[in-house]
C-alpha cells in the first residue's frame, strides 16, 4: 500500500494512525475529520470540562512532539466512497484516493424532534457541544436531563455539583437496565436520589415548550417540568450514511469480521461505528467505549496490512467506567448474557459494591462501585475465563 486514508480523527482514528506507523507502514497517511479540532479526549466533556477543572489543552490526545507524518484534512466531512476508484469524496468537493481505508467516523448524538432552534437545548458528543453546554450551566437554574444513561447521569452529577436544580427523565422503568441489568441499574441510578436529584422513570417526553428559549419539558402523562436548560441524552447513531451504495456492508454500523475487516478488500472499520463480530457471542456487537476505540485499531491495522489471513484472537471483554457523585463505577463484560447477579463485596445501600454476573455459574460480567482493587482482580478473571 502506498496510501492509507483514515476517515475519522477522534480516538479510534488516531489509534489507527498510530498503529499504522507502529506496525511499520511508511507510506502516505491521510487523516480526515469533520471537526476542526485535533483529536481530543471525550470522557471529560461530561465531567471535568463542564466544571472548568480541565481546559481544552488538557483534552489533547496527541503527545508533545508526536509526529505521525500524516496529512490532516480537518473540518471537512466524508460524503461518499467510490470503491472502483478507491476514492473518498469530501463535502468541500475534494477527494482522497487510497489503497487502504480505515473507517472511524464514530457516532452522532440522537436529537429530540421538534426542538431545532430552541435555545437552551443541548446534546453532548463533541467539544463544541460541551462548550455550549458549559456556558448554559454557568447560568444556573433548572436543568432537565432527558435520558438516564451514563452520559445523562454524568451531566446530572456535574450539574448537581455546580449547584443547579436537576431532574432526570428516563422513559424505561429502570435507568441503565440495558448495560447493567434491572437490579444493578436500580442500585447505580439510586445515586441520583441519594443526592436530591429528581429521577422520573417510566414516562416519555412529549415535547418541549418555550418561544425562543426552552421553558419546560412536557411529559406524556401530562406533567410539565420547568427547565432553563435541557440536555438530551438518548443514545447515539453510527455515522455511516456516507457509505450507502459503496459496497461496504452496513447493519447497526459497519459490519466487520472479528479482525475489523469489512466486506470490501482493503477496508477496515474501528470505533463507535464498527459492528465487529464477537466470537464469544457468535454475533456482531457494536461497542461504544473508550477502551475499544483505543485497543481494537491495532488488530484492524494488522489485518489491513497483512497479505494473508490474520488470527485476531479473542478480544478482551468490553470495559467502561463512569464517575457520578464522587463514585467510581466500572463495568466489564456483557450483562445481557447473565442469568444471575450476586453482590460479592460491599453493600448496595452504601453504593459500594462489587457484583458478579454469571451464566450457568460462569462469570460473564463484573460491576464495581468504589471497588477498584476487587474490580481489577475480577476483570482479569473474566478475561481469562472468556478467552
Amino acid at each position: 500500500m502506498r496510501t492509507v486514508a483514515v476517515v475519522g480523527a477522534s480516538l479510534a482514528g488516531l489509534s489507527a494512525a498510530r498503529s499504522l506507523r507502529k506496525q511499520g507502514y511508511d507510506g502516505e497517511l491521510v487523516v480526515i475529520g469533520d471537526e476542526t479540532h485535533r483529536p481530543y479526549d471525550r470522557p471529560p466533556l461530561s465531567k471535568e470540562f463542564l466544571t472548568g477543572t480541565l481546559d481544552e489543552a488538557d483534552l489533547a490526545l496527541e503527545t508533545d512532539g508526536e509526529d505521525l507524518a500524516a496529512r490532516w484534512l480537518l473540518g471537512t466531512r466524508a460524503t461518499g466512497l467510490d470503491r472502483n476508484r478507491r476514492a473518498v469524496r469530501l463535502a468541500d468537493g475534494r477527494e482522497v484516493r487510497a489503497d487502504g481505508l480505515v473507517i472511524a467516523t464514530g457516532a452522532a448524538a440522537r436529537t429530540l424532534p421538534g426542538c431545532e432552534g430552541l435555545a437552551g437545548v443541548h446534546v453532548l458528543r463533541t467539544l463544541d457541544d460541551a462548550r455550549a453546554l458549559r456556558e448554559d450551566l454557568a447560568r444556573g437554574g433548572r436543568l432537565v436531563v432527558i435520558g438516564g444513561g451514563f452520559i445523562g447521569a454524568e451531566v446530572a452529577s456535574t450539574a448537581y455539583g455546580l449547584g443547579l436544580d436537576v431532574t432526570v427523565i428516563e422513559a424505561a422503568p429502570t435507568p441503565l437496565a440495558g448495560p447493567l441489568g434491572a437490579e444493578m441499574g436500580t442500585i447505580v441510578s439510586g445515586l441520583h436520589t441519594d443526592h436530591g436529584v429528581r429521577l422520573l422513570c417510566g414516562v416519555g417526553v412529549k415535547g418541549l415548550s418555550g418561544e425562543s428559549r426552552v421553558e419546560a419539558v412536557l411529559l406524556e402523562d401530562g406533567r410539565s417540568i420547568p427547565a432553563g436548560t435541557v440536555v438530551v441524552g438518548v443514545g447515539a447513531r453510527p455515522c455511516v450514511d456516507w457509505l450507502e451504495g459503496s459496497g461496504v456492508e452496513l447493519g447497526n454500523g459497519v459490519k466487520c469480521g472479528a479482525d475489523g475487516r469489512t466486506s470490501l478488500a482493503g477496508v477496515v472499520a474501528v470505533g463507535d461505528c464498527a459492528n465487529w463480530y464477537d466470537p464469544r457471542a457468535g454475533a456482531h456487537r457494536r461497542v461504544e467505549h473508550w477502551t475499544g476505540a483505543q485497543e481494537r485499531p491495532g488488530v484492524a491495522i494488522a489485518a489491513l496490512l497483512a497479505h494473508g489471513a490474520v488470527e485476531p484472537g479473542v478480544p478482551r471483554p468490553p470495559y467502561f467506567w463512569s464517575d457520578q457523585y464522587g463514585v467510581k463505577i466500572q463495568f466489564a463484560g456483557h450483562a445481557a448474557g447473565a442469568d444471575s447477579v450476586t453482590i460479592e463485596e460491599g453493600a448496595a445501600d452504601d453504593r459500594d459494591v462489587l457484583a458478579v454476573y454469571r451464566r450457568a455459574g460462569r462469570p460473564v460480567a463484573v460491576l464495581g462501585m468504589n471497588q477498584p482493587r476487587q474490580f481489577t482482580r475480577w476483570r482479569k478473571q473474566l478475561a481469562a475465563s472468556t478467552s
